[in-house]
């Protein structure tokens, strides 16, 4: 069962399984490919399922397995991350309760009740001792896009457009340092499981202390896209109706988070095709497109090639997010506090 996992990363392995369970032999490992930053594994031992996480050795502005497997801890402990049973940050390895996931498409109640839970889920997280933090989202991001534009992954001037609509929002967005909260910065479906009876967040690589809008704003765009199933994610969230700045703040906020998922896969496609001639055109399918392309097995979920449109995909829509109806006056409003 081990030839599954890496030869250099077995021992680590082995160690965290001792360290875990002893000397319980493990039943059964089978590697889940749906992940991009991490190895991960279902295992079982004594007839129970168990996840094990194998981090990579890649480090940049955000990923410290320090301060993710603290904030996978103290979600953990509140019950809105599944049981950790393991955590070593020395060697990167990580033992937890395995959830068997259902899909989010079948979710009780429907896209509003899923609404409606994912803002308390929001809202209990937010509740938690603050996360340390590392900096703010906005200076993470520009970090995130030097390193994009110093890989050679994009032909000089491609990406000229997105850097001058960031540096607008980031100029207008005020970071209120002592309104930060606990966040997972990263919840997205795939990081989202619906066990049949409850919500889950998994995969705490990228947490820390931040915005109190950006989880808000993530969910926006994959799971209350609609003017309907946001006032509702809104509302269980805050527990009243929002106001007028707080839109606009989580208008800006959904623009920078979808930047970050654009720089974030340039990176990782950029360190897996070193020395591929750069991006010279930007031209993506839509948003609907790209989803069927992944759920018609066209485009394999968590591949390079999947990466590579997908952040295509994102640096299309920051862009005309920047020209949308709205979008100017949300940005003044932010600049005006």
């Amino acid at each position: 069962m081990f030839d599954l996992i890496p030869a250099d990363r077995r021992a680590t392995a082995r160690a965290a399984l001792t360290a875990t369970f002893g000397t319980r032999p493990l039943d059964s490992l089978r590697p889940i490919t749906t992940g991009i930053s991490a190895l991960i594994y279902r295992i079982e031992v004594a007839g129970r399922p168990y996840l094990l996480r194998l981090e990579s050795p890649m480090r940049d502005e955000v990923r410290d397995p320090v301060r993710a497997y603290h904030c996978m801890q103290v979600a953990a402990e509140e019950g809105i991350a599944p049981r950790l049973l393991h955590a070593d940050a020395a060697s990167g390895a990580a033992i937890m309760d395995f959830v068997q996931g259902c899909s989010l498409n079948d979710y009780p109640g429907g896209a509003g009740a899923r609404a409606r839970d994912l803002g308390v889920l929001i809202a209990r997280l937010q509740a938690t001792p603050v996360f340390p933090p590392v900096a703010a989202y906005s200076t993470v991001l520009a970090g995130m896009f030097d390193r994009l534009i110093a890989s050679g992954g994009f032909a000089a001037g491609l990406l000229e457009p997105h850097r001058e609509g960031f540096e607008r929002i980031r100029e207008a967005y005020a970071w209120e340092h002592s309104a930060m909260v606990s966040s997972h910065n990263d919840p997205h479906p795939g990081n989202i499981v619906f066990d049949g009876a409850r919500l889950w967040l998994i995969d705490w690589e990228t947490a820390y202390r931040n915005d109190p809008l950006l989880d808000v704003a993530i969910l926006t765009m994959y799971l209350a896209p609609t003017v309907e199933l946001e006032d509702v994610l809104l509302r269980s969230w805050l527990g009243h109706a929002p106001g007028r700045l707080l839109r606009a703040r989580l208008l800006v906020m959904r623009q920078m988070a979808r930047l970050f998922y654009a720089c974030s896969s340039g990176l990782h496609v950029a360190a897996a095709m070193a020395g591929a001639a750069p991006e010279t055109d930007l031209a993506a399918p839509t948003v609907a497109e790209y989803v069927a392309a992944i759920e018609q097995g066209r485009l394999a979920e968590g591949s390079v090639e999947a990466q590579r449109v997908g952040g295509k995909v994102s640096f299309r829509v920051f862009l005309a997010g920047l020209t949308a109806p709205g979008f100017e006056e949300a940005l003044a409003v932010v600049r005006r506090g």
